[in-house]
């Protein structure tokens, strides 16, 4: 009996060992497959490159110029590359040659970046990123943003149209819209109003995608394009001319509309839009039309009626302020 129980247990004991070299077997064959499959595809400066260097390189390298060390910028494809006294930070196809590279493989601490108190450091694979990267050229890339849009092989549509074909109905996709329904939803769109039966037939006539983009731009310079926008801002803003309450009296904050409309026609970018609107007051020598932007805080109800409580009304208002600020902004 004894020696059947050890049997037994000797029987176990190697089935686990083996079961164990299976899996760490296993365990060897994907990480090797992995690596094999990771060197192989070529290195994406947007989805490989880009989030190692705005980590560890953008804080003294970056676009901040008050914050920029040794004048060296990285962030810019023509700035890393530049030579500068016989070297360059960086040089496609040769990461020997390139300072950077040197830099982040060196073991002197005076000479390593990230340098060691900014309590940063590259993991080995990072640095095996940016040897390949800078090896493969070194290619930045653009913004995915910026990439041009192509069909997908397999599109989403063509997925539901097969299915919707399979059902008792036999449901179709509906065809792409003619020219006379595209122009028309392009100039509800942009400027709020619908195009003239002159400027539909001349679009049908060429509905091609160029004809479509110079309509597009043109209507982006249009006047009616800041203010059919606009009016979504001014909502968001509680925008109106007059005070409210009972008397709901006049006022003179037509000024602070303008503004929008023509922060919109010109193309203000979000950041300044927002900041002249939040602070514009409290901008070096603040200009008049950045004074008018700060309007969007004075946009809150007042009361001018007999007997009312002045204290209750202004904590009304800063109330309203904050509750729209952060409503619009946050959300």
């Amino acid at each position: 009996m004894g020696q059947a129980i050890a049997v037994r247990q000797g029987a176990e004991g190697w089935c686990r060992i083996r079961l164990m070299r299976y899996r760490w077997l296993i365990t060897i064959l994907v990480l090797s497959v992995r690596a094999l499959s990771a060197a192989a595809e070529p290195v994406d400066f947007s989805r490989d490159v880009l989030p190692i260097l705005s980590t560890n390189c953008f804080a003294c390298h970056g676009p901040d110029e008050k914050k920029r060390k040794a004048k060296l910028r990285l962030d810019v494809e023509a700035e890393a590359k530049r030579s500068k006294d016989g070297e360059a930070p960086l040089v496609s196809g040769a990461p020997e040659k390139s300072s950077v590279y040197d830099r982040i493989v060196t073991t002197d601490p005076d000479d390593l970046m990230p340098p060691p108190d900014s309590h940063k450091s590259l993991t080995p694979d990072q640095i095996d990123t940016l040897r390949r990267w800078i090896e493969e050229g070194a290619k930045w890339g653009r913004h995915w943003s910026f990439e041009p849009v192509n069909r997908p092989a397999g599109t989403i549509d063509s997925l539901v149209s097969e299915a919707l074909a399979k059902k008792p109905l036999k449901l179709k996709l509906r065809p792409p819209a003619p020219p006379q329904v595209l122009v028309r939803r392009l100039w509800l769109d942009l400027v709020g109003v619908p195009p003239t039966p002159e400027v539909a037939d001349r679009f049908a006539t060429d509905p091609s995608p160029a004809a479509y983009e110079a309509l597009i731009d043109d209507l982006l310079k249009q006047p009616q394009f800041g203010e059919h926008w606009a009016r979504m801002w001014l909502d968001l803003a509680r925008y109106a001319d007059t005070k409210g309450y009972e008397k709901d009296l006049g006022r003179t904050i037509w000024p602070y509309r303008d503004w929008v409309v023509e922060a919109l026609n010109a193309d203000m970018p979000l950041d300044q839009f927002t900041l002249e609107q939040l602070a514009g007051d409290l901008l070096p020598e603040p200009t008049e039309s950045q004074l008018i932007a700060t309007a969007f805080h004075r946009n809150t109800m007042s009361n001018d009626e007999g007997g009312t409580d002045n204290e209750e009304f202004r904590q009304v208002a800063v109330k309203d302020r904050i509750d729209t600020t952060i409503q619009v902004w946050m959300g």
